[in-house]
C-alpha cells in the first residue's frame, strides 16, 4: 500500500461519518452487520473474509481511503490480477510434508517472507493503531515497516513490541527536523530506512469522501515527526497550512548522499518499476529495493508490481535485496514473488483491514492465515525451504 502520504496533501479536515437519515437508521445499520458478521464470517478464513469484515465495522471513508486506488484504479486491479494470471506449474512426488518458512532480511533472521508494510493513519482504523500491529508483527516474528505517517511516534512504536522493526520516511522540507528524525530511528533500534520515492496519491473516493486526518492526528503526526511548534491551540487552518509546506515532494537522488552522510543504517528505495531506475539504486549503494507502484494509489495505467518484478531482478544482479509489494492477497502470491526473485513481500491492506475489522487479533489473525496458504503452496509445489522455491515452479 505504501500509504502514507496523506498529511503531504494538507487535505481540509471533514466530517467522514457513513451518512445515514437519523441515528436510529445508523443504529439499524451497524446491528444488521453486525448480525450478519456473528452469523457469516465468525472465522474468517482469508483476505476477503477480513476485507468484508472490516468494510461493515469502519467508517465508511475510512474503509475507502484503505481500500481504493486512484483514478479509474486500473493499476490496482492489475496488481491482483496479474498474479491470478500467473500459473503454478507444481512437479510431483517430492516428497515433502512441512515447509520451513524462514528467511532472513538484512541479515535479521525472521519466520516467513511476508512483511508488514508502511501504511499511513493507523490510529484511525483501530484506536490502538501501530501499537497493536507492532505486537501482531512481533508474535508472528516478521518485519513491520513503520510509516512516519502511522499516527504514532517512532519511540511509541519501538516501545511497544520487540520484534525488528524498519522505518519508512517521508522526509521533512526542514532538514535540521528530518536529521533529528533519522537520529531517533537509529537510537529506537529500528533496522532500516524505507525511502518512498512515488510521492502523493489521486484518489476519487478520498476526494468525494473529504477523507482527512482529525485536527488532533495531524498535530500529533507533526509533533512525532519533530515540528514541535505544531499545538492545539492553533486553527486547523493553521495547522492544514503548516502541513501544506513541511514536507520535500521534489526528492533527487542526492538525498540519499545525504541520508547515508548521517547514518548507517541499511537504505531501501521503494517505488521502483525501471530497469535503469534500479542500477542507479545499485550504483548509490542502496541495501534494498521495494518493487512498487504505491498500491495503485499514485499514478494509475502503471504496469501491476510483479510484472516488472522480474526486469528489476536481473538489473540488480544480487547487489541489493529485492522485494516487492501490491495486489497480495494469497499464500500462492508469495511463493509467485519468491519464485520470480524476491527476497520477500510487503503486504498493506490485508493488515490493513483485519487491523480495522478486529485490532491487533485482527492482524494476529490475518498473518496466521498468509502463512498457512504459504506453507501448503510450498509443500504442493515440493519446497522444504525457501531456497528451493524458484522460476521453475511457475509456467512461462
Amino acid at each position: 500500500m505504501g500509504a502514507g502520504t496523506l498529511p503531504l496533501l494538507g487535505a481540509d479536515a471533514a466530517d467522514t461519518d457513513d451518512p445515514a437519515t437519523d441515528e436510529s437508521a445508523k443504529s439499524d445499520k451497524k446491528a444488521t452487520a453486525s448480525a450478519e458478521t456473528k452469523t457469516n464470517m465468525s472465522e474468517p478464513v482469508n483476505v476477503a473474509d477480513f476485507q468484508r469484515l472490516a468494510e461493515s465495522r469502519m467508517q465508511h471513508a475510512t474503509y475507502n481511503y484503505i481500500t481504493t486506488g486512484s483514478a479509474d484504479e486500473i493499476t490496482l486491479r492489475d496488481n491482483v490480477e496479474a498474479f491470478r494470471r500467473m500459473k503454478v506449474f507444481p512437479p510431483l512426488l517430492k516428497g515433502v510434508s512441512k515447509a520451513d518458512l524462514s528467511t532472513t532480511v538484512l541479515n535479521r533472521r525472521i519466520d516467513m517472507p511476508i512483511l508488514l508494510a508502511p501504511v499511513a493513519a493507523q490510529r484511525m482504523f483501530h484506536p490502538e493503531g501501530a501499537l497493536a500491529t507492532a505486537r501482531a508483527a512481533a508474535a508472528a516474528k516478521t518485519v513491520f515497516a513503520v510509516s512516519s505517517s502511522v499516527g504514532h511516534s517512532v519511540e511509541e512504536v519501538a516501545r511497544a513490541a520487540t520484534g525488528p522493526k524498519w522505518f519508512q520516511i517521508y522526509v521533512p522540507k526542514d532538514r535540521a527536523v528530518a536529521r533529528q528524525l533519522v537520529e531517533r530511528v537509529d537510537q529506537a533500534g529500528y533496522e532500516a530506512i524505507i525511502v518512498t520515492v512515488d510521492l502523493g496519491e489521486w484518489k476519487d473516493a478520498d476526494r468525494r469522501d473529504r477523507f482527512a486526518l482529525p485536527k488532533e492526528m495531524l498535530v500529533k503526526h507533526l509533533r512525532d515527526v519533530g515540528y514541535t511548534q505544531v499545538t492545539n491551540e492553533m486553527s486547523n487552518e493553521e495547522v492544514q497550512a503548516f502541513n501544506a509546506q513541511a514536507w520535500e515532494i521534489s526528492l533527487s537522488w542526492d538525498f540519499f548522499d545525504w541520508l547515508r552522510s548521517i547514518t548507517k543504517t541499511p537504505l531501501l528505495i521503494k517505488g521502483v518499476l525501471r530497469k535503469d531506475d534500479a542500477e542507479k539504486a545499485v550504483s548509490l549503494g542502496i541495501d534494498g529495493i521495494v518493487v512498487s507502484n504505491h498500491g495503485g494509489r499514485r499514478l494509475d495505467g502503471m504496469p501491476a508490481s510483479i510484472e516488472m518484478l522480474p526486469d528489476i531482478v536481473e538489473a540488480v544482479k544480487g547487489r541489493a535485496e529485492v522485494y516487492m509489494d501490491g495486489g497480495i492477497r494469497r499464500g500462492t502470491d508469495v511463493l509467485k514473488a519468491l519464485a520470480l526473485g524476491a527476497r520477500g513481500v510487503l503486504v498493506g491492506r490485508p493488515y490493513a483491514w483485519a487491523l480495522g475489522a478486529d485490532g491487533e487479533a485482527g492482524v494476529r489473525k490475518v498473518l496466521a492465515l498468509l502463512r498457512e496458504e504459504f506453507e501448503n503452496a510450498m509443500v504442493s509445489t515440493g519446497c522444504s525451504k525457501i531456497a528451493d522455491i524458484n522460476r521453475s515452479l511457475l509456467m512461462s
